[in-house]
């Protein structure tokens, strides 16, 4: 390895330490943001302005392809439903019922559920790491779910947006193990943009009978921060720096940094926003991360073995 790629190499593994800041924040500002517009509104605004930013880095990097629209079209179509429109329906919505700490642990799962899926979808080998990430993941997000009563278990009476949460989980998931068809031979970059732009039509729609639009004349300065934020740093450039991480270093390492998501998420809710943090979600935050440390890392293992023959 040359000295200049070796410099580049570890400017992205400080680099990738932005992601989940960036993402973690996305939490606690989403909150505040639908106290004053509608969530689907919200949704439409952060999405449709991020699909705007990510066309123009796409055209002026030369990077649109009609021929792949062409033929991946219902494949990018899925995903943008997944991932774009059903995942950030479901995460604005239930931001008004729970709070940023349970959504941030419930969708650091994700990592472990999308490998699940790639085991009983395209035969990935199952392993005792993964049993034991699944357990100790699952067993965090009920923890925090349940608010440590069993007694909520038993009754099933549930957070409303703790449920609508995991909605949002599935759709995520269900978005990744789409990806890990259609995105093959295709630009990352692309790919999002695309998904992107339909989704937040979608989302758009949605937003005719959530609201009215009136209300974001009348946003607040905060909140017109907050949803800078969100389009500029936890949508687009958190999106650049996560595709040059996977570029540079793979998808397996990068995605270790994901556990940082609901640390972030849970110290930016105290500090800025005032929120009070539970042992039940301390806790639970120790066993998810656990667990999606202990799969993600086995995945990293692996690659760096193959890297090294």
């Amino acid at each position: 390895m040359s000295i200049q790629s070796e410099e580049k190499s570890k400017k992205i593994y400080f680099l990738l330490f932005l992601v989940p800041l960036f993402w973690g924040g996305a939490f606690g500002t989403a909150q505040h943001v639908i106290t004053e517009i509608s969530p689907l509104i919200a949704a439409t605004l952060r999405f449709g302005s991020a699909g705007l930013l990510l066309l123009i880095i796409v055209l002026l990097r030369g990077e649109w392809n009609w021929k792949v629209l062409r033929r991946r079209w219902f494949g990018l179509f899925l995903m943008a439903i997944t991932g774009i429109f059903s995942y950030n329906a479901f995460f604005f919505i239930a931001l008004k019922y729970t709070n940023a700490v349970n959504a941030s642990l419930i969708m650091a799962t994700s990592p472990v559920f999308i490998t699940l899926g790639a085991i009983l979808l395209f035969n990935e080998i199952w392993s005792k790491r993964l049993g034991v990430g699944l357990f100790l993941s699952l067993t965090g997000v009920v923890l925090v779910i349940m608010q440590g009563s069993i007694q909520t278990l038993l009754s099933l009476s549930f957070n409303k947006g703790d449920l609508l949460f995991m909605a949002a989980l599935a759709s995520w998931v269900i978005h990744g193990l789409i990806g890990k068809v259609v995105m093959q031979g295709v630009s990352p970059l692309f790919t999002t943009t695309i998904t992107t732009l339909i989704g937040s039509i979608f989302l758009a729609i949605g937003s005719l009978f959530d609201g009215e639009w009136k209300a974001v004349l009348a946003m607040s300065g905060q909140s017109w921060l907050e949803m800078i934020y969100m389009v500029v740093f936890a949508t687009v450039i958190g999106f650049l720096l996560w595709n040059m991480g996977i570029h540079q270093i793979g998808a397996s390492k990068a995605s270790i940094y994901m556990n940082l998501v609901p640390i972030n998420a849970g110290w930016i809710a105290v500090v800025l926003y005032g929120e009070s943090v539970k042992w039940q979600q301390l806790f639970g935050m120790l066993l998810v991360i656990t667990g999606v440390f202990i799969v993600t890392y086995n995945k990293s293992l692996r690659g760096l073995k193959v890297q090294a023959r």
